[in-house]
């Protein structure tokens, strides 16, 4: 569906005109910056890589910085870039985790540093396998949504990765841009590779909370969360929002949306697991 070809290591040279798009990171530093492009798009991870996308997204010319590692590009494509091209292919995909419980999957929509991924892991070392890390895609069931399996890898900050997995996990080659180690499913990790259908979403608090709190959303809460944490190449092209906006209305409606809150701390995660499994599987069984 989609083609990567990588050119040879090059310079960035300043582009042109200001991008039209960019997202920062939690300090104000530029992490990803999006430029017009004749008729595609480029975007640019400042001192890491370009990725020029055609028009249709169905091509991707990557030219890393010089001295950049392989895995760190691949890191870059399979993580950032290729959800967005997925969502300009019409594709619903989100910043989200997700993880199979009682034969389904529930997803923890967030943005980074909410402990989506951390989520994940605990549920994982526990016994219900994760279906992804980050960049969740849904495809469209008679009635529902199915969540599609990633690749079999979860990335954790050190202290995660010693309390849920231990240090025997396996680790993919190290990242240039992240101190976040990408550990690869195995025994501790238990990855699910075949598509599970949606059951809820769990979007995740700032961790202020001082207890664990639930608090069904209704569907416009829902669709405003979903669309905020949306994998969106071109915010200009109102003819893709709208549609987007749409397809993201009948899935807010479709699966039930509960914001969850909780201190995050260790030792409360596993009556979070507990209480996220009662609700599971009450709705499990409900006719």
């Amino acid at each position: 569906m989609v083609e990567l070809t990588r050119s040879a290591p090059r310079t960035q040279m300043p582009w042109a005109i200001a991008p039209f798009h960019a997202w920062d990171l939690t300090d104000g530093e530029p992490w990803a910056q999006f430029y017009r492009s004749g008729d595609g798009i480029l975007v640019r991870f400042p001192d890491y890589a370009d990725f020029e996308l055609s028009s249709d997204g169905r091509q991707v010319i990557c030219a890393p910085a010089p001295d950049v590692s392989a895995a760190t590009i691949d890191h870059l494509y399979f993580n950032q870039v290729l959800p967005l091209v997925l969502g300009r292919l019409g594709k619903l995909v989100f910043h989200a985790s997700a993880v199979e419980i009682a034969g389904f999957a529930v997803a923890f929509p967030a943005p980074s540093g909410r402990g989506k991924s951390s989520l994940a892991a605990a549920f994982a070392a526990d016994g219900n396998p994760f279906l992804t890390d980050d960049g969740l895609v849904l495809e469209t069931l008679e009635g529902g949504y199915e969540v599609q399996p990633s690749q079999p890898s979860l990335r954790l900050w050190e202290d995660s990765r010693e309390r849920f997995v231990g240090a025997e996990t396996i680790a993919a080659p190290a990242v240039s841009y992240t101190r976040k180690a990408r550990l690869l499913a195995g025994k501790r990790l238990a990855h699910c590779n075949s598509p599970r259908r949606l059951l809820a979403a769990y979007f995740l608090g700032d961790g202020a909370a001082t207890n664990i709190v639930f608090r069904p959303l209704s569907a416009v809460e829902g669709l405003i969360e979903w669309t905020k944490h949306s994998f969106l190449l071109d915010v200009q092209d109102q003819g893709l929002i709208a549609a987007h906006f749409d397809r993201v209305a009948v899935l807010a409606k479709a699966v039930p949306c509960i914001a969850l809150d909780y201190p995050r701390n260790y030792d409360v995660l596993p009556d979070v697991l507990h209480a996220i499994r009662a609700q599971v599987r009450n709705a499990s069984l409900s006719p």
